[in-house]
């Protein structure tokens, strides 16, 4: 790729970038949210055409227009938000655009045999006739990565590859992205995580305000540098550990709580938990294990069938949202975009979604336009919002920057118990210090934290018991000084404690 360059509306999001990779080369894209990464590789893929530049494939010039031209050049993509249709099966999947004997209809006797020479050859077990909806996440990522490889491509490119991922199935990605690149083929793998650079890649390009900003031997560089020339200056370097001191008394109880997901089916099946104030309590597991359910029944967001939810003493199952506010319940939810903001309103009018009754923002039912306002420079600055105008649209901002208005959203109100899930997905590595920082600060005030996260590495960080959940029971709760990334990933593959 040469010179590529590409604008959104005004905004340079690739500059003039010169990016080459080898054939039996892994080459890590590195850089913070909005640096560009996933930009230039979806030119390459062909879902964005540069608005200049060129392309160069085998040392032919070549046009790619769309996915299509990009297959056709042997080029594959998995995306990090997975691309398949829950209601087909494997094969089904699989074959989906592919030329088939049987046209209109596919062949799926023969994308069967093919799935599973591949399942065999890279150690990728899918059962082909199986639907997808009924896949965990890590499944799900097989499929996407055999549709790629049914493409027989030269170059792989990998979005994100391990956030849903346990450690046992993150280093068998690693062990199968190495094997790709013992066979001759490129491997491209965007990531903002600095030991899956330094645990698989060659190479590493890392970019900074979509401009290249070093070009480096993976062998010859470590994490400390890599950490610098993403943010362009020094992190320094903090001890990054709960407080360990909860009090006595409880936050919050969760006894034998059972609830349905949005199908019916049951998503959290008997659970039992008890958080003490002062105490981060951390939920690990795979997404898709009844992660989302609990933070919703936790925050009034979905009923529960039968147990009880007791916040500081007193019973909130089953209330609305907006008791649970008022009882001091903060939520941090994991789909910033759906669920923590509206993007339309303004950043002003974002930081008071959950102070509607606050008269310091309202009189009369009328908003006080000049405290909101203060109240939201205010808050900017506090929390190094980067943005132009705390008027212009939530949407406006970066993901790190939407993470941090939703925490000075709920920090502000000074929460009892905090529910945060997924706090640091997709952040990079500047945006995640300060959002742990934050966290860890609410902790040593006496508030209570249920962290829920598919990052074993921030759970084991943050915590101080982690509880692991798969299939919507709790395999386990072990003290962090106990825990281990081989016995909290086998609880949360399913395997309860002994």
């Amino acid at each position: 790729m040469k010179g590529i360059t590409k604008r959104f509306s005004g905004v340079v999001a690739n500059n003039s970038i010169d990016f080459s990779i080898f054939g039996g080369e892994v080459h890590a894209l590195l850089g913070e949210n909005g640096a560009g990464k996933t930009t230039l590789m979806n030119i390459l893929y062909g879902l964005y055409r540069a608005d200049s530049g060129e392309i160069l494939v085998r040392g032919q010039r070549a046009t790619i227009r769309s996915p299509k031209d990009a297959i056709a050049l042997k080029i594959a993509m998995v995306h990090q938000q997975f691309e398949l249709v829950p209601t087909l099966t494997v094969a089904e999947n699989v074959g989906l655009g592919l030329k088939s004997k049987q046209e209109p209809l596919l062949n799926l006797e023969d994308v069967t045999l093919r799935i599973n020479d591949l399942a065999n050859d890279y150690d990728l077990q899918v059962t082909p006739g199986t639907l997808v909806g009924q896949l965990s996440v890590g499944e799900r990522q097989r499929v996407e990565i055999i549709k790629a490889l049914y493409r027989d491509p030269d170059t792989l490119i990998l979005d994100e590859p391990t956030s849903v991922l346990t450690p046992q199935e993150a280093e068998g990605l690693f062990h199968f992205v190495r094997s790709m690149a013992v066979e001759g083929r490129a491997v491209v793998v965007i990531t903002h995580k600095l030991n899956e650079v330094m645990a698989i890649s060659d190479k590493v390009t890392v970019l900074r305000h979509g401009e290249v900003v070093a070009r480096l031997d993976t062998k010859q560089t470590n994490p400390a540098e890599l950490a610098e020339k993403m943010v362009g200056r020094g992190l320094s370097h903090q001890e990054v550990t709960s407080p360990l001191r909860p009090s006595e008394g409880m936050a919050l109880e969760i006894v034998q709580v059972s609830s349905l997901n949005d199908k019916g089916a049951i998503a959290l099946d008997n659970i039992t938990l008890s958080l003490r104030r002062g105490e981060v309590l951390g939920v690990a597991g795979v997404a898709g294990n009844g992660q989302t359910e609990l933070a919703e029944v936790l925050t009034g967001m979905r009923k529960v069938t039968q147990g009880k939810i007791i916040v500081e003493g007193v019973n909130l199952t089953n209330v609305a949202p907006r008791v649970m506010i008022e009882h001091g319940v903060g939520n941090v939810p994991e789909d910033r975009i759906g669920t923590g903001l509206i993007l339309d309103m303004s950043i002003a009018e974002n930081l008071v979604l959950e102070s509607r009754n606050d008269a310091r923002y309202e009189k009369n039912y009328v908003v006080d336009s000049v405290q909101v306002h203060q109240n939201a420079k205010r808050l900017v600055e506090e929390y190094s919002i980067s943005c132009g105008s705390v008027d212009a649209p939530a949407r406006t901002l970066s993901g790190g920057n939407m993470q941090k208005l939703i925490l000075a959203k709920v920090l502000s109100r000074h929460p009892k118990l905090l529910i945060v899930a997924q706090p640091t997905s997709g952040l990079d590595v500047a945006s995640t210090q300060f959002i742990t920082q934050k966290l860890l600060e609410q902790a040593s005030l006496g508030v209570g934290i249920l962290l829920i996260s598919s990052d074993l590495n921030e759970v084991m960080t943050l915590s101080d018991r982690i509880a692991c959940i798969s299939d919507g029971k709790i395999m386990g709760t072990l003290p962090r000084t106990e825990a281990t990334s081989e016995s909290i990933g086998l609880m949360m593959g399913g395997i309860a404690k002994k």
